[in-house]
Formats: C-alpha cells, structure tokens, sequence
C-alpha cells in the first residue's frame, strides 16, 4: 500500500471487465485503492464492479460499486453527485470506457459507427460535463482519459469507428486541458498500445479466425519489447497522471506501448 492518491475520491468508468482476466479499468481501480483513493467503481454491469470492490476490500481498501450507463446525461449527473455524496469530493476521473468493432467505411454498418462515437467519445464528453463543475469549485481535479494509439497509428485489424472516436478523445482532452488548466484541474490521455486484456479476447478475435494463441503471438511479434503489454502498465501510467508527481502535465498523450509507436514496422 502507498499513498500517491492518499485521500483522493476517484472515478473510474469501466471498473469492470468484459471477461475473466485482468481489464484496464479493474487495475486502476486496484492500484488507485492500493495507493490510498477511495474508488467509485463505475460499469454497466454492476456484478463486474463488484467483483472488482470484493479485490478491493480484500486488501483492505476503499470502494463503492455504482451501475450507470455513461452515455446518459442523467446517470453521468447521478453518478458524480453518488461520488460527491460517499467522498465529499471528486478528485479524478478516470475514464476508461470503451469498445471496438472491426470495420473500414464500406463493411461497418452506420449503426456500429454510432454506437462506438456514443460509447467512445460522448459518455467522456458526458462525464466531464458532470464532474468538471464539481472540480472547477474545488480549484483542483485530474482526468485521465484512455484513448489508444490506433489514434495516431494504423492497427493490424482496420476499425476505422475505434480509431476516428479514440483520436477525437485526444482532442477532447487536449480542449478541456486548455480550457481548465489556470482553473486547477489537468487533463491527459493515455494512448494504450497492443495489449493483452479481456477486451481484445473479446472484440477482436475473430478477426484472427478466432485462433486467440495466434493472434496473441502476432500481436507480441510487433512490439519492439516482443512482448504486449497488459492491464497494469495502463494502470501505473494512470496513477502517476493521477498523482502529484503529474502535477505539471496537462494537456498531453502517453503512449504505453513498448516502444510501438517509435518504430516503423512493415
């Protein structure tokens, strides 16, 4: 246990994850209580939240476990007043939630570019919405938003929804950065790189035949490292956002990919 965020109440969207293993939303939230925050475990699915406080309150931490669907203006309201309630503050929002469906412009339906840009970018435009007038009274807050380097860099699976909503997270973030840095309160992103989380399991496999082995193993063989990251490594990147050692950084992206994005890879 540390004390990087000792005291903090802290957001954290996606808190769950989507299959057994080890999400990046579930490892921040860990390594937040783990560091002294009080987390308030956000996910549609309120049964992975709490599995996610059961670790939690295991190792002696703090957190509550809130069901909400990020994409309503009502439930981001209902959420941040939850946090406001049980902590008496909001310190970070940590947002986390996200999804991908393989797909160039001709073979995604318009429906699936929706629901992406809604899931994507809109329930991060609707959380900072609801949070940021809590923090700009406070003069202080941190947001740390997840985007990905598919941002800035084509994926070996085409998914032109994923990729155009997680670059507009990194001109979101930069936006309220700007807006808010005099107020207190900083702004990043994080740009994840390939990865090994419940969620590429999940979304992505097929679009490897449905071979997880080999698509795991083609994935490792592009990073520099030869290896993918995991869902700590996006959770470290986040705490030190999060933490005062940040407290100069706002307004920026931190790609946490091995080295991937450095390289030229044919």
């Amino acid at each position: 246990m540390g004390d990087r965020v000792r005291g903090k109440a802290i957001i954290v969207t996606g808190a769950g994850s989507i299959g057994p293993g080890m999400g990046n939303g579930k490892a921040s939230s860990i390594l937040y209580a783990r560091e002294g925050g009080r987390v308030l475990l956000v996910d549609r699915d309120l049964t992975a939240a709490e599995e996610t406080r059961g670790l939690i309150a295991a190792e002696g931490g703090e957190a509550i476990a809130l069901t909400c669907d990020v994409t309503s203006s009502a439930e981001c309201r209902r959420m941040a007043q939850t946090c406001l309630e049980a902590f008496g503050s909001i310190d970070v929002l940590h947002n986390n939630v996200g999804i991908t469906i393989p797909g160039g412009p001709v073979e995604l339906s318009e429906e699936d570019w929706d629901r992406v840009m809604r899931i994507n970018v809109k329930s991060m435009f609707l959380t900072c919405k609801h949070v940021l007038p809590h923090m700009d009274r406070q003069g202080r807050g941190v947001i740390v938003n997840i985007a990905s380097i598919n941002a800035i860099r084509s994926a070996p699976v085409i998914a032109i929804a994923y990729a155009a909503s997680k670059a507009a997270v990194i001109a979101l973030t930069r936006e309220i950065a700007v807006q808010y840095a005099a107020k207190g309160i900083r702004a990043n992103a994080i740009l994840p790189g390939l990865m090994d989380t419940p969620m590429v399991k999940a979304q992505l496999t097929d679009a490897y035949g449905g071979d997880v082995a080999e698509m795991l193993s083609r994935r490792a063989r592009l990073c520099p490292m030869g290896k993918q990251g995991d869902a700590w490594d996006t959770a470290h990147a986040a705490l030190f956002l999060a933490s005062e050692d940040a407290r100069y950084i706002t307004g920026t992206t931190l790609a946490v990919d091995g080295g991937l994005t450095a390289v030229f890879t044919p």
